[in-house]
C-alpha cells in the first residue's frame, strides 16, 4: 500500500520544486581574490575591506564599515520556474515575492529562495558572502528600486565572511545590466 501520510506528500512536493541542476563533482567556493579578479578583467572600481569581524547580515556589515544598512547591498538567489536569478537589495527590507512574481511574469508558486546548497552551485559563492557579481555564470540580475540607491557609495559581499566590497551604486546597473523594479513594499 503506497504511503501517504503528510510528511511524505510535503517531501514529495519539495522534490517536485527542486532546482534541476546536473550533478557536478565538488568545487571550491569563489573567493575574494576571484572577486577582485573579476573586478580587474571588466575594470571596475571597487575596494575590497578585509574585516576583522564577520558581515554576514546587513546590522553586521553596516557596523563593521560604520554605514547605515541602506547602503548594505545584499545579493540574494531565487529560483523562477527552476531558473536561477540575482535579485539585489538594500538595507534590512525584505523581498515581496508578489512583487517579484510580477516582474517576472511567474505564478509565486513557481518562484522561490533558493537554498544555500544551490546559490553556492551556482554562484560559486557562500550565502553570506555573495557579492553581485563575478559568479561562476552571469545571472538575469534585478535591483529593487524601493532601496538599492542610484548614486553613492553601497558595500556588498566580498565573496568571503569577514569582506565587503566598496563601489559606487551606479556600477551596479552597469556591470549586472539590472533592470530596475519594486521588488520590496515601501
Amino acid at each position: 500500500m503506497e504511503d501517504t501520510t503528510p510528511a511524505r506528500n510535503a517531501v514529495l512536493a519539495a522534490m517536485q520544486w527542486a532546482v534541476r541542476l546536473p550533478v557536478m563533482p565538488a568545487v571550491s567556493p569563489l573567493g575574494e581574490e576571484d572577486l577582485m579578479a573579476f573586478c580587474a578583467l571588466n575594470q571596475i572600481e571597487a575596494k575590497l575591506h578585509r574585516l576583522s569581524v564577520d558581515t554576514p547580515t546587513v546590522p553586521a556589515a553596516a557596523a563593521a564599515v560604520g554605514t547605515a544598512p541602506e547602503r548594505i547591498v545584499k545579493s540574494l538567489v531565487f529560483l523562477a520556474d527552476g531558473e536561477p536569478l540575482l535579485v539585489i537589495a538594500a538595507g534590512e527590507s525584505r523581498i515581496s515575492y508578489p512583487l517579484l512574481a510580477g516582474a517576472l511574469s511567474v505564478s509565486r508558486k513557481r518562484l522561490r529562495f533558493a537554498s544555500p546548497d544551490e546559490a553556492l552551485l551556482i554562484t560559486g559563492y557562500r550565502v553570506g558572502a555573495m557579492p553581485p557579481f563575478g559568479h561562476r555564470v552571469q545571472l538575469p540580475t534585478w535591483l529593487d528600486a524601493n532601496t538599492v540607491p542610484a548614486t553613492g557609495t553601497v558595500f556588498a559581499g566580498g565573496g568571503g565572511l569577514n569582506a565587503l566590497l566598496e563601489l559606487d551604486a551606479s556600477d551596479l546597473d552597469d556591470v549586472t545590466s539590472a533592470g530596475r523594479t519594486e521588488l520590496t513594499r515601501p
